[in-house]
């Protein structure tokens, strides 16, 4: 056995025994939700700048004092905070990591020394119970997706986001974790996420011992197999040569890797289009993806590229922090991270916002999180169904964003549709709704821009595009190839076609809305 094998080896015992350390903790108190969160949430008041300010040192006086929030609520602190103004918690500030929001272009969230300790406590049982379920892992590397950023916020953001991923764990856990990274952190700083890219595909290749490939997106990851199978040849030049040729400027940050026998392997395991991934990864034993709402479909397409190959659905984890985690085939809460709460999306209690401990079955709920990081009471705005417990741990299942789109995770939201409209409106054009295309896998999926009556020759698709691309999420699918570039279509009753549109997927008359943003499907687009 090589040395760097033995390493990897060595590394994934000793995270191990940390993960199974953790985990032990996190069964032993499956039956203190209440007490747990009530003790979180005691030890956030201690660190919030706002809540010490008023006084508040318990849950009945923190649902008095604080409403729910929205980043908007928040904007002018992590601008004051972001400069050195103001602090939002007495926990050290490690960074501010971007995102995008609603009808924020793009949106800060500090990240503290406690917050990332919350996370650290939802990754470890996670991480443990992937040991559990697909033991291969612990003789092989790991490809954990590191942070993408659009091409336009690079240079701004460089020096003031870690894009490794495996920033979350803690120090010990991130230490040894290089030791077992299949693709290192620094590639997503390429000139452009097409090198990007690239420069990841060629590290998984030459990684021989690779066991776990975890995205988010499954897009980004037939993306990576896709691209693969397509730049074949330009992957062997860089194995074989261990450079990166006519992208060595847009790569200068990145060693090339240099794998001859992988190069070989390659060649020797592709008919000169199709791959056969069996043979390349002889170790791949698990790949970790979303697998619910808009992602089911494309999913089950990766379970279809990767046979042979376990396969794992994500939990809910936002920039701003994690709600479940999977385990043990289930997605219960984090509880032992952030403090929760849940807003009833239907029935007789729709609007009302109750802790963790008074859940039911079948209760639709969204949720809102109290961290570390100074943020209080703040919603996620994502979709939940209570689907059963863990003893009294509450395991849910994703539905959706509340109110937004996502086709492949760029989050887009009907306060960005509507000002995309109300821009191209302002051309004396009649723009009526923002379609996101469901594509159904036939072709990427696409937005498109429905008109009434002639549309001012200013607008092209590219212009479309252009003011999209203002948003966070939006501009980075479409740099990694994820969305196709935006359509238009004219119709001369604008309100009549959206209304065919709508109805061709289902949607009684009755019961349409014109809304600024609406997600339909290919087959309805093409019938109008």
């Amino acid at each position: 056995m090589k040395s760097n094998e033995w390493l990897t080896l060595g590394s994934h015992l000793i995270l191990k025994k940390w993960c199974d350390a953790s985990d032990r903790n996190f069964q032993k108190q499956f039956n203190a939700l209440e007490t747990t969160q009530r003790q979180i949430l005691h030890s956030i008041l201690q660190t919030s700048t706002f809540a010490k300010d008023k006084k508040v040192q318990n849950y009945e006086q923190f649902v008095k004092v604080f409403p729910a929030t929205r980043y908007g609520a928040w904007r002018e602190d992590i601008q004051r905070y972001r400069e050195q103004k103001l602090s939002l918690s007495s926990s050290k500030l490690v960074r501010f990591q971007p995102t995008s929001g609603s009808s924020e272009q793009i949106k800060f969230i500090p990240y503290t020394k406690l917050f990332l300790d919350e996370l650290d406590h939802a990754i470890a049982p996670w991480m443990a119970s992937l040991y559990r379920k697909c033991p291969q892992l612990s003789s092989g590397t790991h490809y954990w997706s590191v942070s993408w950023l659009p091409e336009s916020q690079r240079e701004v953001l460089k020096d003031k986001n870690l894009n490794d991923d495996s920033a979350l764990l803690g120090v010990g856990k991130r230490i040894l974790s290089k030791f077992t990274q299949a693709v290192p952190s620094n590639v997503a700083f390429a000139a452009n996420a097409d090198d990007a890219l690239f420069a990841t595909i060629c590290y998984l290749v030459a990684n021989r011992n690779l066991a776990m490939i975890s995205v988010w997106s499954p897009t980004f990851a037939l993306q990576l197999l896709e691209r693969l199978e397509l730049l074949q040849q330009d992957v062997i030049e860089v194995l074989q040569s261990g450079s990166w040729g006519n992208r060595q400027v847009s790569l200068k940050e990145v060693t090339a890797p240099h794998g001859p026998e992988s190069a070989q392997a390659l060649s020797a395991n592709s008919n000169g289009e199709q791959i056969d991934f069996k043979k390349l990864w002889p170790k791949l034993s698990l790949v970790s993806s979303w697998d619910t709402a808009g992602s089911k479909a494309w999913a089950e397409k990766l379970k279809e590229k990767l046979p042979s190959v376990q396969f794992e659905g994500k939990g809910l984890w936002a920039t701003e922090g994690v709600v479940t985690i999977p385990y043990n085939d289930q997605y219960p809460l984090a509880y032992q991270s952030h403090f929760y709460e849940f807003e009833y999306l239907e029935g007789d209690k729709q609007g009302q916002i109750i802790p963790s401990w008074q859940l039911k079955q079948g209760d639709v709920v969204s949720p809102l999180i109290t961290s570390g990081n100074g943020l209080l009471r703040y919603c996620l705005d994502d979709c939940l169904l209570v689907t059963g417990f863990i003893e009294q741990i509450p395991c849910f299942e994703f539905q959706g964003r509340r109110f937004g789109v996502d086709l492949v995770g760029e989050k887009l939201a009907p306060e960005t549709a509507q000002q995309l409209l109300s821009q191209l409106n302002e051309t004396e054009s009649k723009a009526i709704s923002l379609l996101a295309i469901d594509t159904q896998q036939q072709v990427k999926p696409f937005y498109c821009v429905l008109f009434e009556g002639d549309i001012h020759h200013s607008i092209s698709n590219e212009y479309i595009d252009s003011i999209l691309r203002q948003n966070f999420h939006y501009e980075l699918a479409r740099n990694l190839g994820q969305l196709d570039q935006p359509q238009i279509r004219q119709a001369n009753n604008g309100w009549n076609a959206y209304k065919q549109l709508v109805m061709f997927d289902g949607i009684i008359e009755g019961n349409i809305k014109p809304e600024p943003l609406k997600k339909v499907t290919l087959n309805s687009l093409e019938q109008l």
